[in-house]
């Protein structure tokens, strides 16, 4: 059972996270939330707190952000997500590593920082072509991780400019500063991109990935919105950004990881380079820096809804079991904007072993290993980390040569 939710009151912000403009435009409301990463253990029975979770566009500057900011403190300090756990982030951080040390020509005077640098996944990679390397990361728990398990130098403190500035009066400057999926999580963009000027060489460059706001429009990946999400990006509310910082687009391009990502690359120039000005054109063309653009969002949320909830119910009248592959951040909404539990999805699987022996926030369903797959036979397994579809097809292989059947739910209900 779904331990008892209570909702809290937060005040909606009124100003835009970016620019400060009071031009927010409301975009879809998702109702009351559980925090996405907050897995209780099996015998809690601690109520779960629950908040509003409003997305807003700025007609002003163009960013898509949350109408109510959760205190960090409440969301990163007892985290357990550990990006190492999927091969498909492993493939890509050492990809992204290999292009960042060959490109730039970095070596072993050269440094590294990454922000948000979880257990270490991507600098390992840094750190084995030679060049020294500097993680930070406000999670104590991942950060252990990173320096006992991989011997990752790791600050366990927030990224900023007051950080920046400490690091760089202890003679630290980074020739590379890399943030992978973390920039959407900070509360003090400006704060944020201020630091990275300040800890940069002169002719340093940041490497910035966050998934890109118009896939999420396209494919009404509305799970991908949760509290830790604070903003989803257009190349055009990246430029304002670090316009406003002194730095320009030296590079942009779409990458596919996450359910579709920009790349940016940040740093020194008088104009923005020919990738992102081309980038910007198309979004103008196609109307992602006006509110009319998000107008149908809520509609594309709904019916994606509704077809996976029929489709559910659908076979569980028909007897049939089903469990989840995936205790992600996605998963938690996903279920929870479903209204889905242990009645209709029996389990949920996860290779991580710090969720195993929780329960998924918000509906109660137990968290167990990739092993309770072939102890239980589900007949259906409802890929929750969807964007890493292949992966969990590979990885199940023995479930679908035993008959067993997976469903996909976004961008469009499947059952392969």
């Amino acid at each position: 059972m779904a331990l008892m939710p209570v909702t809290h009151a937060i005040t909606a912000r009124t100003t835009c996270l970016s620019c400060g403009s009071d031009a927010l435009s409301p975009v879809v409301s998702l109702g009351a939330l559980p925090l996405a990463n907050a897995y209780p253990p099996f015998a809690s029975t601690e109520p779960e707190p629950r908040f509003p979770l409003d997305l807003a566009f700025c007609t002003t500057c163009s960013l898509v952000q949350l109408r109510h900011s959760v205190p960090p403190d409440q969301m990163f300090t007892d985290y357990l997500y550990f990006s190492s756990y999927s091969a498909s982030m492993l493939t890509h951080a050492e990809a992204l590593a290999g292009w960042l040390v060959s490109s730039r020509g970095l070596g072993s005077e050269s440094l590294v920082v990454e922000v948000a640098s979880n257990d270490g996944y991507l600098l390992q990679f840094v750190k084995k072509a030679g060049v020294p390397v500097l993680g930070i990361e406000p999670a104590q728990t991942v950060a252990d991780e990173a320096i006992r398990t991989r011997g990752i130098p790791t600050e366990v403190a927030y990224f900023g400019k007051e950080l920046a500035e400490q690091l760089v009066a202890r003679g630290v400057r980074a020739d590379a500063v890399l943030g992978l999926n973390v920039m959407a999580h900070v509360p003090d963009l400006n704060g944020f991109m201020a630091g990275i000027r300040t800890l940069l060489t002169p002719d340093g460059v940041a490497v910035i990935e966050a998934p890109y706001v118009r896939d999420m429009v396209e494919h009404s990946e509305f799970d991908t919105i949760y509290h830790e999400h604070l903003c989803y990006f257009s190349a055009h509310a990246v430029a304002a950004l670090v316009q406003r910082h002194g730095m320009v687009l030296q590079h942009v391009e779409r990458v596919p990881i996450h359910g579709g990502s920009l790349r940016y690359v940040i740093g020194a120039g008088a104009t923005h380079g020919a990738t992102a000005q081309a980038l910007l054109a198309e979004e103008r063309t196609l109307g992602l820096d006006r509110a009319a653009y998000y107008d149908g969002f809520g509609a594309g949320v709904e019916r994606v809804r509704t077809a996976l909830r029929d489709t559910l119910a659908g076979l569980r009248a028909q007897g049939k079991t089903i469990a989840a592959y995936g205790a992600a951040a996605k998963g938690t909404i996903l279920l929870n904007c479903c209204g889905l539990d242990a009645a209709t999805v029996s389990f949920v699987v996860d290779r991580n072993p710090h969720k195993q022996g929780r329960r998924m926030p918000g509906c109660g369903i137990p968290v167990l290993g990739p092993e309770a797959i072939a102890e239980r036979k589900p007949d259906y397994l409802l890929i929750l980390v969807w964007n890493l579809r292949e992966e969990v097809m590979r990885q199940e292989e023995a479930f679908r040569q035993a008959g067993g059947r997976f469903i996909i739910p976004i961008p469009a209900v499947e059952i392969l």
